[in-house]
């Protein structure tokens, strides 16, 4: 039977898939790390008291990073190139999405607009991440040997997910209300083509991998369609709400150095 649980599982058993995932899963926290850290260095003085927040927000980015790698090292396994068809981020920048790199290796001061952006863009890739991180946290809290990250990383992202609420709707009271409403209806439209492309790109590698039969890998691009298919009809909905978080000022304290895993 096809289910997260199994498909998962089969990806932990198998040192190869596990090493790509892995390996995915770091290079695209690294990547918003690096992000994160370049928006709080050309914040503009309007939003300065912003800044701590998004180096929080950074800082945890880079620790996921590392800690999907120590995973690695503590298997014995070394990163595998990302294949570009799997890079999410690289994908989404490629779409207009969010702020574009070159612009964020420049030194030219961001705008208010550039900060609405930014905000919007995190609003969606964060509920992916969130809820990725849940399935994960719902079959594995517990496992022996990725238990742990997966706890940490979930409450992170949900954390990340409460504070682009929360600065979001600080953003609507002041007046940008219809901006943040589109910005975050074309981020979310294209995210999740993005998200389906991906997805179909990751299971094509894996199921190469682990030798999976030709209606399993059907059956599997089928369900990704499907997907796809309610999302752009209705789910992309629930990416573009907004609501005060139960976790208020998720990101206010400085970000808490944890034991490396390798």
């Amino acid at each position: 039977m096809l289910s997260a649980r199994s498909l998962f599982q089969e990806i932990l058993d198998d040192d190869e898939a596990y090493r790509l995932f892995c390996s995915i899963a770091a290079s695209g926290e690294s990547q918003g790390g690096w992000e994160n850290a370049r928006i709080a260095a050309l914040v503009p003085e309007s939003r300065r008291a912003l800044a701590p927040r998004i180096v929080r927000h950074g800082a945890d980015e880079d620790k996921h990073g590392r800690i999907f790698n120590a995973l690695l090292k503590k298997r014995g396994l070394r990163p595998a190139d990302v294949p570009p068809e799997t890079d999410y981020t690289m994908l989404l920048e490629q779409q207009g999405i969010g702020l574009a790199h070159s612009r964020l290796r420049g030194e030219e001061r961001l705008t208010e607009r550039d900060i609405i952006t930014y905000l919007a863009h995190s609003r969606i890739t964060e509920q992916r991440a969130s809820e990725q991180m849940r399935l994960l946290r719902r079959y594995f809290a517990d496992h022996p040997d990725i238990g742990r990250a997966v706890r940490m990383i979930s409450d992170d992202e949900d954390n990340h997910l409460a504070y682009c609420h929360e600065e979001l709707l600080r953003l609507a009271r002041e007046g940008h209300g219809r901006t943040i409403q589109r910005i975050m209806r074309e981020c979310a439209l294209a995210e999740i083509r993005v998200y389906r492309d991906v997805s179909l790109a990751v299971m094509d590698r894996m199921g190469r991998l682990l030798g999976w039969p030709r209606p399993k890998a059907m059956a599997l691009a089928a369900g990704i369609h499907a997907v796809y298919a309610y999302e752009r009809l209705i789910g992309w909905r629930r990416m573009v709400s907004l609501e005060t978080p139960e976790r208020r000022d998720a990101l206010g304290g400085r970000a808490v150095p944890e034991p490396e895993y390798a």
